[in-house]
């Protein structure tokens, strides 16, 4: 019986991004900014399941599969022909027809169950309770979608409070970009290296992350965005739907002057704690299905985390980005510790130095080109 893996849970996208970089190789296509995002079955051979969504939610949805049964590409594909048909890839695609079938004839077509509803990290789902869990500490995880719930203090007032914490709006509206360098640490103390950041008013950023194997660089230019990984022959996918208003939604908070206008449907949940630090529960609705949940410190109304989620076809995609060590950079508090977690591994970034209001030309925050 194979138990959660954390580590395997680090390096199963890499391989799935390998697959998709071979893939667009042989191909010999991209999808290049403003052109009509390129589609699974066109850059995969033999998809019978998961046909007519973009690349970018196809490897979302192999990093879901990947997290619910705790296993890596490798264990369900065959390496050396990858699109050949193996028990495993069989059985997840009846396991996905099972799934639609019960969110259609169940819950009306909603995508209440997934992968992870019964697997949790095994590739076999417990049916039997565990009495040490049943009567040990509960571990609370809370929805994806928040109620409002009555009594609490209005977001606006939470908002308001985060923006007077970072410097109050005057100060905010006159940082209007700013480059940053440090270091990156991978999951579980793995090597990385350098970090550049590129943000400029109101929605651009660049991170480049220098690791031994070559960069891996996120941009969005303020419209679209891609994302380039190494160990890949061509290691690049332009982000579509939620990932593409995640991303957009990571470039505005480097400048959350108008963090109220960011997303709509604003609402204030019960609080919680993170890291023994008490913190107000705010979420908020964007389009193309990205919802995203903010985790302000009660005290000194700081942000302490954003998970934000896409939807994909067998489940939403969580990424969760914590920010702590703040430090007043032109009158602004920015956190020079990020830890940005996708289902693919984990960035834990420190900054060592932030240069504000300089001049980033356009070419820092376009589709990156591998070399």
């Amino acid at each position: 019986m194979k138990l959660w893996s954390r580590p395997s849970i680090n390096v199963v996208v890499m391989t799935v991004v390998w697959m998709i970089g071979v893939a667009l190789a042989a191909s010999g296509q991209q999808a290049a900014s403003g052109q009509k995002p390129q589609m699974v079955e066109d850059v995969f051979k033999n998809v019978q399941v998961l046909k007519g969504i973009p690349v970018d939610e196809f490897m979302g949805t192999m990093g879901l599969f990947s997290a619910a049964l705790s296993m890596c590409c490798a264990e369900c594909h065959d390496t050396a022909k990858w699109d050949a048909d193996t028990p495993r890839k069989r059985i997840a695609r009846r396991m996905v027809e099972m799934v639609n079938g019960i969110n259609r004839t169940s819950f009306g077509g909603r995508q209440v169950v997934t992968c992870w509803t019964c697997h949790r990290g095994r590739d076999r789902p417990v049916v039997t309770p565990n009495l040490d869990i049943v009567y040990g500490e509960p571990l609370l995880e809370p929805d994806d979608i928040l109620p409002a719930v009555p009594g609490l203090p209005r977001a606006e007032t939470i908002l308001d409070k985060y923006i007077q914490a970072i410097g109050g709006a005057a100060r905010l509206s006159s940082l209007t970009s700013y480059v940053a360098k440090g270091t990156s640490e991978g999951f579980l103390g793995a090597s990385r290296g350098p970090v550049e950041i590129y943000s400029k008013a109101p929605s651009q950023r660049t991170i480049i992350v220098h690791t031994t194997d070559g960069d891996l660089v996120r941009t969005f230019d303020g419209r679209t965005g891609s994302v380039m990984t190494p160990l890949t022959p061509v290691a690049i996918y332009d982000f579509t739907g939620g990932e593409l208003e995640g991303a957009r939604l990571d470039a505005q908070l480097s400048f959350p002057g108008r963090i109220k206008e960011f997303l709509g449907s604003w609402r204030v949940n019960n609080s919680t704690t993170i890291a023994d630090r008490d913190v107000q529960v705010v979420q908020g609705t964007g389009a193309n299905g990205l919802v995203a949940t903010f985790y302000f410190d009660t005290k000194s109304g700081l942000l302490v985390r954003m998970v934000r989620y896409a939807s994909s076809a067998v489940g939403r995609v969580p990424t969760q980005i914590d920010y702590a060590d703040y430090r007043p950079v032109a009158g602004v508090m920015i956190p020079y510790r990020w830890t940005f977690t996708w289902l693919d591994g984990r960035d834990n970034i420190v900054l060592t130095e932030v240069q504000p209001n300089v001049s980033i030309e356009p070419a820092k925050f376009a589709r990156p080109v591998p070399k």
